[in-house]
């Protein structure tokens, strides 16, 4: 049986390159909408095809539901305020700052859940706590325009917030329901809702975008299937304060693709960020 740490680390690495699609879509101006629908899209249909080839877990339809609902909400508002944030600010930046949710994230499971963690794994969520701090000292010097700062700052506080209430009701769902059903009833509810959550969204777009849009969202959808799956895994067998931890690195694997790609500059202190990362992610192993 796969251990909940190695199922963490996978998904680190897998949900850390569908973030990276983020920076993709919002470089290239794809609409939001449509990325966002054949995204959520085709996680429901791998998920729900992954659910009738499984033995079936009973599980109480309301909790399954509620959690999905909590979750499909949260998600859809978290991934479209991600993209979004993306066109306003650089990639180091937002990552950085959205993924300091963990704190919460943490902070929730230690009380809620009442878990244990050793002293060294302790000091390993300090220190990718202190990761997320020294990544966001960034702030402020890589953006131009005060007002782009500001636009990109709403979205930021957005996914910031919804990318904890996720994490949390993900943990519900690996404890108490199904996980494939979970994801396909979770990323259905997305994908009806990001039809007209973010419509609102759309601006002046060349047609032609469209079915690249969809493209780049069914090559989202296949990683963030993976990933997510491996982070229930996880969930199921470990503590969520940990897990966030690890998982919530993944925005470095972005940022470094971001830098490859796109070209946007690490100053010393990401570096020093991303040996941080490290350093917390074998502590935690201990």
């Amino acid at each position: 049986m796969m251990s909940w740490y190695f199922s963490a680390l996978i998904a680190l690495l897998l949900l850390g390159i569908q973030r990276f699609f983020y920076k993709v879509a919002a470089e290239r101006n794809y609409p939001t909408e449509w990325v966002t629908f054949s995204f959520m899209g085709t996680v429901t249909l791998l998920s729900a095809g992954a659910y009738v080839l499984q033995q079936h877990h009973k599980a109480g339809i309301v909790v399954l539901f509620v959690v999905a609902l909590i979750n499909s909400a949260s998600f859809l508002v978290a991934t479209v305020s991600h993209i979004e944030a993306l066109k306003y600010i650089p990639a180091n930046i937002a990552y950085s700052i959205i993924r300091l949710n963990v704190v919460v994230v943490a902070v929730f499971s230690i009380f809620y859940f009442k878990e244990r963690i050793s002293p060294l794994q302790g000091m390993g969520l300090l220190v990718a706590v202190a990761a997320m701090v020294v990544l966001t000292t960034q702030m402020g010097t890589d953006t131009t325009k005060a007002k782009r700062q500001r636009q990109g700052a709403v979205f930021v506080f957005l996914a910031f917030l919804c990318g904890a209430a996720a994490s949390v009701s993900s943990k519900f769902a690996a404890m108490h329901a199904d996980k494939l059903a979970f994801m396909a009833l979770s990323y259905l509810m997305g994908m009806i809702g990001s039809l007209g959550i973010t419509r609102a969204l759309s601006r002046d777009r060349a047609g032609k975008k469209r079915s690249a849009a969809l493209g780049l969202g069914v090559l989202m959808g296949g990683f963030n299937f993976a990933g997510f799956y491996a982070f229930l895994y996880a969930l199921e067998r470990g503590p969520l304060s940990l897990i966030a931890a690890i998982v919530g690195m993944h925005f470095v694997i972005a940022i470094v693709l971001s830098a490859i790609v796109y070209h946007e500059k690490i100053k010393p202190v990401g570096f020093v960020g991303i040996l941080l990362t490290v350093i917390s992610i074998l502590l935690i192993r201990i």
